[in-house]
């Protein structure tokens, strides 16, 4: 059979009928789901995408006219497409906050760069704690845990203790802790399959930055 050749009516009938039960398997499913939350989110993982998927939701945000942030805790002196567009024309509705220098081989100055994440999530405190803010983005602050310039067990202190109850707080970085594994409500591990950098290829606008 080509693409061209109609379907035999015995086929579409099956289909139909397989379709249907999915749908009511789905209905039914879909009617347990009635609870809505401020979720803990977590992007983490060796592949690309982790920042990418975390400006999407604060996208998707804006999209609803639901007012958020965004906290940079790495790269801060990056010129991003992420940046450029969210300042230049969703300046009401998100707040950015670049308070990184760079990666820790770049500034090569640890005091400065424990200093830069401190100030960065001192400014994700008054951001979590307006509930006006429906979603804010902590970009990057997994390798600030990682690097010790953080202490993982303050931050879930916090979000526990002060989070508003609808504010979805999303964290990326690779090599997210696993006691904000196991805290979060919704956790994705991009995974690496190939990269371009392997190749000699460089970091390119609209792709990485």
């Amino acid at each position: 059979m080509t693409q061209s050749d109609p379907i035999p009516e015995q086929d579409l009938a099956r289909h139909a009928q397989k379709m249907a039960k999915k749908k009511a398997a789905r209905d039914r499913m879909m009617e347990t789901k009635t609870g809505e939350k401020g979720l803990i989110i977590v992007h983490t993982g060796p592949g690309k995408g982790k920042s990418s998927s975390g400006f999407g939701m604060i996208m998707r945000c804006i999209a609803h006219d639901m007012p958020c942030a965004v906290v940079q805790f790495i790269k801060g002196a990056w010129d991003t497409g992420e940046r450029r567009l969210l300042t230049t024309h969703f300046a009401d509705l998100c707040q950015f906050h670049s308070m990184g220098e760079g990666f820790t081989w770049e500034t090569q100055d640890k005091s400065r760069d424990i200093a830069a994440a401190k100030a960065g999530w001192a400014k994700a405190r008054d951001l979590i704690r307006d509930p006006a803010n429906r979603m804010i983005l902590l970009d990057e602050i997994n390798i600030a845990f990682r690097y010790g310039y953080l202490d993982v067990a303050q931050v879930l202190a916090f979000l526990e203790s002060e989070k508003p109850p609808m504010t979805h707080v999303v964290l990326t970085g690779r090599g997210a802790p696993d006691s904000l594994i196991e805290a979060a409500d919704l956790v994705t591990e991009m995974g690496q399959v190939k990269h371009p950098f392997r190749a000699g290829i460089k970091a390119q606008a609209g792709v990485e930055f």
